[in-house]
């Protein structure tokens, strides 16, 4: 079984010529075109989409962990943040009431009692 890989151009804009797969010297198990548009090479996986050994996929996870790391970092102080200062407005309000003009008093019994007949 083999492959053939169309010519394409690579993204330094150079014409690559066509290659079939497997590559003469190549790994004989590598027998599927894989790539894009802009790099195409030989693989034994016709579903590999990524032609990179798993270690730079690693450095990769390690920058978006550290990335993610920071990020969480920041929203947790921004929270943080948030926090103190609704506490601090809330505990430094004035104290006082507002006068809503009404005046609320306790009516005396006596009132109460000689105004009904």
């Amino acid at each position: 079984m083999s492959a053939e890989c169309s010519s394409y151009l690579n993204a330094d804009k150079v014409l690559v010529s066509g290659f079939s797969c497997p590559r003469t010297g190549g790994d004989a198990r590598a027998v599927y075109c894989c790539g894009f548009q802009d790099v195409k090479y030989c693989c034994d996986d016709p579903h590999s989409f990524f032609p990179y050994e798993h270690s730079y996929m690693w450095w990769l996870s390690v920058g978006a962990l550290v990335g993610l790391s920071i990020a969480a970092v920041v929203l947790f102080a921004f929270i943080i943040t948030v926090c103190v200062l609704c506490y601090l407005f809330i505990n430094t309000k004035p104290r006082s009431k507002l006068d809503t003009g009404l005046s609320l008093q306790m009516a005396d019994s006596e009132t109460r009692g000689s105004s009904v007949c």
